[in-house]
C-alpha cells in the first residue's frame, strides 16, 4: 500500500515495491520452442510461442498438420499455414508527467499514475524477456532512455519516473516553463529510438495534443504497434451538480461554482470538442486506446486491459 505522500509524488521504492502487482499478473516466462521451418529442432532465440505469418499453397515436405482446410476448399488446391517464433523485441514507454499531470479530484495524482503503469509495463516485459526502454518527459526536460534486456535498465526508468514527477512544492513553477518537451517532441523522439517492430506504449492524459499529434503518432505506428493509455480524472469528465471547489493553477487556486448553468455549459462544451479531437486523433492514427482513471488500482486496469497470462503482446 503507498504512503499518503505517494498519492501526489511516487519514489522509486514506491515503483520497485510495483513488482509484487506485476506478478501478480502473471505473466509466464520466456522460453525456447520448437519450429517447423527449424526442422523441429529447439531454436537457441527465446520467444512465447509461434505467431501466424501467412498461407501459400502446398510443397512436398510440408506437415500435413498445417493444411488450412478452408483455403484448400476455397481455392481448391492444397494450401498450408506457416508460422515464426515470436522473438524479443524493444518495448519502448512514453511517459507524460507534464503540468497537467499534477492534478487529481480522487484517488492518486495522474502523475502518480502514468508512473505506476509505466513501471507496471517496465516489470512485466523484462520478464518476458523482450528489451526495455523508455522516454520520460515534462515541460523542462526529455530523458530517453534506449531498450535493454537488463534489470538495471528498469531501475533507471524507474529512477528518472521518479525525479521528473513535479513535486508540492514547486508546482507554482509551471508558469515558467514551456512546451519544448511536450507530447509531439517525446513522440518525434520515439520515431528516432524505435526499432521497426517495437512495442511502444504511450502513457499520458492527452491534454496535450496539437495539430501535428495525429501525423506524428501516426508515423510511429507504421512500422511498430502502438497503445495509447489515457489517464483520466473524473472530474475532468463530468462537475458535481453543485457546490464551490478550488483548483490549484500556476498563479494560485482558481474558484468555481458548480451550480452555476453558464459555467457547467461552457465545461461540457469544452470537454466534448476536447474527446471529439481526441477520438479523431486516435482513428487517423490507427491508434488503440485505453483509459487509466486516478479512481483506480493500475495493475487492476492492466489486467483488463493485457492478453491472456499478463502478456503485453
Amino acid at each position: 500500500m503507498m504512503s499518503s505522500d505517494a498519492l501526489t509524488h511516487i519514489g522509486l521504492p514506491d515503483l520497485i515495491r510495483l513488482q509484487a502487482d506485476a506478478r501478480a499478473l502473471k505473466l509466464p516466462a520466456a522460453r525456447p520452442v520448437r519450429t517447423r521451418q527449424a526442422g523441429l529442432q529447439r531454436s537457441p532465440q527465446r520467444g512465447r510461442g509461434m505467431a501466424f505469418a501467412e498461407v501459400r499453397q502446398y510443397q512436398p515436405g510440408d506437415d500435413i498438420r498445417s493444411i488450412d482446410w478452408r483455403v484448400t476448399a476455397r481455392r481448391q488446391a492444397p494450401h498450408t499455414k506457416l508460422y515464426e517464433e515470436e522473438r524479443e523485441r524493444p518495448v519502448l514507454l512514453l511517459c507524460d508527467l507534464g503540468a497537467t499531470l499534477f492534478f487529481a479530484s480522487t484517488g492518486a495524482y495522474k502523475q502518480v499514475r502514468a508512473a505506476q503503469v509505466t513501471s507496471l509495463l517496465a516489470w512485466l516485459a523484462l520478464w518476458a524477456g523482450d528489451q526495455v526502454g523508455g522516454i520520460v518527459f515534462n515541460d523542462r526536460d526529455l530523458n530517453v532512455l534506449r531498450p535493454a534486456r537488463r534489470k538495471k535498465s528498469v531501475l533507471r526508468l524507474l529512477d528518472t519516473l521518479a525525479e521528473l514527477q513535479r513535486q508540492p512544492g514547486n508546482a507554482a513553477s509551471a508558469a515558467n516553463q514551456d512546451d519544448r518537451y511536450g507530447l509531439d517532441r517525446a513522440l518525434a523522439e520515439a520515431r528516432r529510438v524505435a526499432h521497426t517492430g517495437s512495442r511502444i506504449f504511450v502513457i499520458s492524459d492527452f491534454l496535450g495534443i496539437s495539430d501535428d499529434t495525429p501525423t506524428l503518432l501516426g508515423a510511429l505506428a507504421r512500422h511498430n504497434t502502438v497503445s495509447a493509455l489515457r489517464i483520466v480524472d473524473p472530474l475532468e469528465q463530468a462537475l458535481p451538480d453543485s457546490g464551490r471547489f478550488a483548483v490549484a493553477g500556476p498563479d494560485g487556486p482558481v474558484w468555481f461554482d458548480a451550480a452555476n448553468s453558464r459555467f457547467q455549459d461552457a465545461w461540457r462544451r469544452k470537454v466534448d470538442d476536447h474527446e471529439t479531437r481526441l477520438e479523431r486523433c486516435f482513428r487517423t492514427s490507427g491508434v488503440a486506446a485505453s483509459t487509466v482513471s486516478t479512481a483506480g488500482e493500475p495493475a487492476a486496469t492492466l489486467k483488463t486491459l493485457l492478453g491472456p497470462g499478463g502478456r503485453i503482446g
